[in-house]
């Protein structure tokens, strides 16, 4: 007989701590559906994410370098994917729901504009006085309304807990606003976990991709980067002499496996000290409970300034991004001022949300390609005119 929900949930109860989230405990979805019968909830909800078309288009917006600049760098799927693997590893390890973990981090950027953060901030800029724009924000939205492809209701559905987690997804990067409903201290840990893991999955990849472009120095960061020598000498010790492709590959590796180190065995003392008992009685806890320590958030300080000196804010990283703002910027204006050339989707919502979050929601579904090509089509330009 194949294994039912019921069972699933039984086994989350056996195996996960107590202060985890359990599946059967879900609030449940904005619209009733009959319940999954050989997934859990969450598995369910991961399914979802996916399949949407949201998940299927990050494949071609940005993570650091603009999409298309070399077949290896990573994309926004790829990050995803990698964060996603991350915090299950780290929700694995902490007696965590890790369908849950997954699920979130595999949404946190459905709602990521082209070009990276750097569009994020062009959107914010052109949204303000008309409701601003935030990509975790903008995630729920895809998730709760903009998808549409089940008869029954608009969005995914998903359940309460996987919308908390992006309501208050928060980085170095991200300022999430306040959400009614979604209005306690803090998060379930899963949500604090996938929030811990896109941290440190953006800054040893970006690291990766920063070695492999040419514009970061193996040598430099040796001298400069404390984790990063740390790991050399870790690399180097354990292995010898190595190809410079393995090499790289196993200090890079070695840098995450001392960030989820430190988190899981940080994190456990401050659960432990906390004395939460529940999934709500952490949300009722007045800080995040996974954490890095702090000798280990100094040394990632110290990683991240040198990411914006020399990976970030070099030219051959930075110029294009300026000059893909610009587009996006012309491609706004050009929308505000012609609705009826956007889709026909976006065209409908124009009475229903306004004019400004019709064109800011059409333009931040868009892949970087899609901009550059509605922007040759429009103005008669390529991306280097």
């Amino acid at each position: 007989m194949p294994r039912t929900r019921e069972e699933l949930e039984d086994i989350e109860r056996r195996i996960l701590a107590p202060y985890a989230q359990f599946s059967g405990d879900t609030r449940g979805r904005e619209y009733p559906e009959k319940p999954p019968v050989w997934r859990t909830h969450y598995q369910r909800d991961r399914d979802r994410v996916i399949h949407s078309r949201a998940f299927r288009r990050l494949e071609y917006k940005t993570q650091v370098f603009l999409n298309g600049s070399g077949d290896h760098l990573r994309t926004r799927l790829t990050h995803t994917i990698e964060v996603a693997a991350v915090s299950r590893n780290i929700a694995s390890a902490l007696k965590l729901n890790t369908d849950l973990a997954e699920t979130i981090a595999l949404a946190h950027d459905l709602g990521h504009s082209p070009f990276g953060h750097k569009g994020e901030t062009a959107l914010s800029r052109l949204m303000k006085g008309h409701g601003g724009f935030e990509h975790n924000q903008h995630s729920l939205r895809i998730v709760e309304s903009l998808e549409q492809k089940y008869p029954n209701f608009p969005g995914l559905n998903l359940t309460w807990e996987v919308r908390e987690g992006l309501v208050k997804h928060y980085t170095p990067y991200d300022h999430p606003g306040r959400r009614k409903g979604f209005d306690a201290k803090n998060s379930s840990l899963e949500a604090q976990i996938a929030n811990l893991a896109d941290e440190i999955t953006y800054y040893s990849h970006d690291l990766d991709d920063g070695m492999d472009s040419g514009l970061l120095s193996e040598t430099k960061l040796i001298k400069n980067v404390h984790i990063f020598a740390q790991a050399a000498r870790l690399v180097k010790k354990e292995f010898g002499k190595l190809p410079d492709e393995s090499r790289r590959y196993f200090i890079i590796r070695t840098i995450i496996d001392m960030q989820v180190h430190d988190v899981v065995d940080n994190s456990e003392r401050s659960i432990i000290d906390a004395r939460v008992a529940s999934a709500d009685d952490v949300r009722r806890f007045p800080k995040a409970l996974i954490q890095h320590s702090q000798a280990r958030r100094e040394v990632n300080l110290e990683l991240r300034d040198y990411l914006y000196k020399n990976l970030y804010y070099n030219p051959v990283v930075h110029e294009p991004n300026l000059r893909a703002i610009k587009m996006l910027k012309e491609l706004f204006n050009y929308f505000l001022k012609h609705p009826n050339e956007m889709g026909e989707g976006s065209q409908k919502r124009v009475k229903k949300i306004g004019r400004h979050r019709a064109v800011c929601d059409y333009i931040a579904g868009m892949t970087d390609r899609y901009v550059m090509i509605e922007y040759q089509r429009i103005f008669g330009k390529t991306f280097m005119q």
